[in-house]
């Protein structure tokens, strides 16, 4: 083989470096391709100490072998972040799992403790003079519907402002008294 072919295998089993990494970092392909790097870097080594009088064909080599180093140390970079748990792929992955267990965490504990009667009986008071106020009849409203209303809305609120806590003041607007969230973080 002469130079010219072994500088054009070299770049054809570069590219094939290049994609099987990138399938690799993207969990295609569950093993780094070492013996392929392997073979990349004796096929460089090969003609290291040689020159190679064709000045088209040192420019090839000399690009292919600063191509290689680049992408060496951008996937040491990458299998790098991938111990610590900094890559990308790996982070929106954990930041999944991590949410699903703060949803499941939160759904517990709404459902364990309901706001307290005290804060519902406290809403419900302000609601019903508020719609007195407004000359609208108070006979439909009931502590349980607000409570049940309340209940029904606090965790979606809370997941919408990512917030620990909403707390519901009673405002006026248009001459109707309505519900406001606000959230609410200690």
């Amino acid at each position: 083989m002469g130079v010219a072919e072994d500088i054009a295998k070299l770049e054809l089993d570069l590219r094939e470096l290049i994609i099987k990494y990138e399938q690799y970092f993207f969990g295609i392909e569950k093993r780094e391709p070492l013996r392929l790097l392997d073979a990349v870097e004796r096929a460089v080594r090969r003609y290291q100490n040689v020159s190679i009088p064709n000045t088209s064909h040192r420019f090839k080599y000399e690009s292919l072998v600063s191509t290689l180093s680049v992408h060496k140390q951008k996937w040491a970079r990458t299998n790098r972040l991938i111990e610590e748990g900094k890559f990308q792929r790996d982070r929106f992955r954990m930041s999944l799992h991590q949410a699903e267990r703060a949803e499941k965490a939160e759904k517990k504990s709404t459902t364990a403790a309901p706001p307290q009667d005290a804060q519902i009986e406290n809403i419900y008071q302000q609601y019903v003079n508020a719609r007195r106020a407004c000359n609208l009849p108070v006979e439909s409203v009931t502590r349980e519907k607000l409570a049940e209303a309340i209940n029904r809305q606090k965790p979606a609120l809370m997941e919408k402002y990512r917030c620990r806590d909403v707390e519901f003041v009673v405002v006026i607007e248009g001459g109707k008294p309505s519900l406001k969230a606000r959230p609410k973080n200690p």
